[in-house]
C-alpha cells in the first residue's frame, strides 16, 4: 500500500490557504496525511488544519523559516510518518481539480519516474502557464505549447519539473537529493532542488494530463534581446535581494557554473541596455556576491 503524505508550507494568508486544503484534502485518490508548516504560527491556521477531513498534522513554527526551511521541516516530517510519496504545495495555488494526485501517480508508474509534477497554470488563465517555460531558446506561454508538434498523445515532459507547486516525490528521491537548504530562506531554493535532482540522475518530469493553479509569475520575467532571452527583475525590494543572493549562490554550484557567460550577457544587457541602469547593475554584482561567498544573513 502505498502512503502519500502532502506537504503544505503557509505564512499568514488563511483564506488561500482554506481554498487549497480544500483542493488538496478532496482528491479522489485521497491522500493519507496532511502535514501543513505555518511559518506565521496562527491559531486560525492551526484551527483549520484541524478540521480537515483527512488526517493532518499542523507544524506552527515561531520563527519563520521561510519556504526553504518550511518544506525541510515538512518533508522530513513527512518522511518519519513512513511516506512513499510526498506531494508538495504552497498556499497560495491549488490542485486543478479531484483527479491531479491519481494522475500524477498513474504518470510516475507509467514512466517509472521519481518525481512527477503538473503543469503550473495561471489561476485566472488556466491555458496561460504561471511561469514562463524555456525550451533552448524559445520560451512557451501557454500549456497547449508544451506538446510536442504531431504528438498530440504526449504525456510528458521529461527533465522539467517545478518542485513546489504540486510536485510528487519518492521517498526515495529525498533521500538521494536532501531537502531544501534552510540559509535560501526564500527564492531559488526551488532552482538550487531542482539542481540536486538533475545531478542524482533520477527521472523525473512534468506529467501533461494535469495542472496546478498558481497566480500568475511571469511579471518578473522581462524580454531582452527582442524576446529571444528573458531575465528576471522582481519590483519588490525585499525579492530582489532574496532573488539575486541566491541566484548568486546557485549559480556557483556544481551543474550550474557553464550558465555563467550567459547569466552575465544576460543581466549585463538587462541593466545596461534595457534600463540604462548602472547602480541596479553594481547593486545585483553585490548582492550574488554575496550568495557566491555564502553570506546568507537575512536584510
Amino acid at each position: 500500500m502505498i502512503t502519500v503524505v502532502a506537504v503544505v508550507v503557509t505564512h499568514r494568508r488563511a483564506g488561500l490557504l482554506a481554498e487549497s486544503l480544500q483542493i488538496v484534502a478532496g482528491q479522489s485518490r485521497p491522500i493519507d496525511h496532511l502535514v501543513v508548516v505555518d511559518n506565521g504560527n496562527e491559531d486560525e491556521v492551526r484551527r483549520l488544519v484541524e478540521s480537515q477531513p483527512v488526517p493532518s498534522t499542523y507544524l506552527g513554527s515561531a520563527h519563520n523559516l521561510g519556504g526553504a526551511g518550511g518544506f525541510a521541516l515538512g518533508m522530513l516530517y513527512a518522511l518519519s510518518l513512513g511516506a512513499d510519496w510526498l506531494w508538495l504545495a504552497d498556499d497560495d495555488g491549488r490542485p486543478d481539480g479531484p483527479d491531479v494526485l491519481p494522475t500524477l501517480l498513474a504518470c510516475a508508474e507509467r514512466h517509472g519516474l521519481a518525481e512527477v509534477s503538473p503543469v503550473v497554470c495561471d489561476l485566472d488563465d488556466p491555458d496561460r502557464l504561471a511561469f514562463p517555460l524555456r525550451r533552448g531558446v524559445v520560451w512557451r506561454r501557454r500549456r497547449s505549447e508544451l506538446t510536442p508538434p504531431g504528438d498530440d498523445g504526449a504525456d510528458l515532459l521529461p527533465g522539467i519539473a517545478s518542485l513546489f507547486n504540486g510536485a510528487l516525490i519518492s521517498a526515495a528521491a529525498v533521500d538521494a537529493i536532501g531537502v531544501p537548504d534552510l540559509r535560501l530562506f526564500v527564492r531559488g531554493d526551488e532552482v538550487e532542488v531542482h539542481r540536486r535532482l538533475v545531478r542524482s540522475g533520477l527521472p523525473f518530469g512534468t506529467c501533461l494530463q494535469t495542472a496546478y493553479l498558481h497566480p500568475n509569475g511571469a511579471d518578473e520575467f522581462k524580454p531582452i534581446l527582442g524576446g529571444r532571452m528573458h531575465t528576471q527583475y522582481p519590483d519588490d525590494p525585499t525579492k530582489r535581494f532574496f532573488t539575486y543572493r541566491n541566484r548568486g549562490y546557485v549559480m556557483a554550484q556544481p551543474g550550474m557554473r557553464k550558465l555563467l557567460p550567459q547569466e552575465w550577457l544576460r543581466f549585463g544587457w538587462y541593466f545596461l541596455v534595457t534600463r540604462r541602469d548602472p547602480a541596479g547593475l553594481r547593486e545585483w554584482f553585490r548582492l550574488r556576491k554575496l550568495g557566491r561567498t555564502e553570506q546568507f544573513r537575512r536584510p
